[in-house]
């Protein structure tokens, strides 16, 4: 019989099915309370769509494993932040055609207020190419979004960093 871990650890990002919710870094915890099975996850934003199927997804993989009492709780602090993603989450984006982000940005103090566009690069998971171009703020979900290979010309998606 699996662990109630290993079970959560194979429970897919319903957004970006190619990682699971540890690869994506927000499957923070798994326990056992009293006989309860507690799960804690952190989104990726405030809002998050995604949150309510991902703790349906947990719950049932939970209960077809056996565990009958599965509590999902939602844990806000500290915030999610794209570093939180793994190295294997990145590789299965990047395979996936989807730029993994590069390091979140670093603020110290205050977070000055931009009014101007976002400069974001990626590197096209297509081809390797730097020289890209970013042609939509938002994509598929508000986490990513949609760029263009000067190189090869392919379309693609990129993770933002935050």
């Amino acid at each position: 019989m699996s662990t109630a871990l290993e079970v959560a650890q194979t429970v897919t990002d319903p957004e970006l099915p190619m990682l699971t919710l540890a690869d994506l870094g927000v499957l923070r915890d798994v326990r056992t309370e009293h006989g309860q099975v507690v799960v804690e996850i952190t989104p990726t934003y405030s809002g998050c769509p995604a949150m309510g199927t991902m703790r349906a997804d947990l719950v049932h993989a939970l209960h077809r494993a056996g565990f009958a009492d599965v509590d999902v709780r939602t844990v806000l602090s500290p915030p999610w932040s794209t570093d939180w993603i793994s190295d294997e989450g990145r590789r299965k984006l990047a395979a996936g055609g989807i730029a993994p982000p590069g390091p979140a940005p670093r603020h110290t103090g205050p977070i000055p207020l931009s009014l101007g566009p976002t400069r974001r690069t990626a590197t096209c998971p297509v081809c390797g190419s730097a020289d890209t171009e970013e042609l939509s703020e938002f994509s598929g979900t508000a986490c990513k979004a949609l760029r263009r290979c000067r190189s090869c010309r392919e379309p693609f998606e990129h993770v933002k960093e935050i």
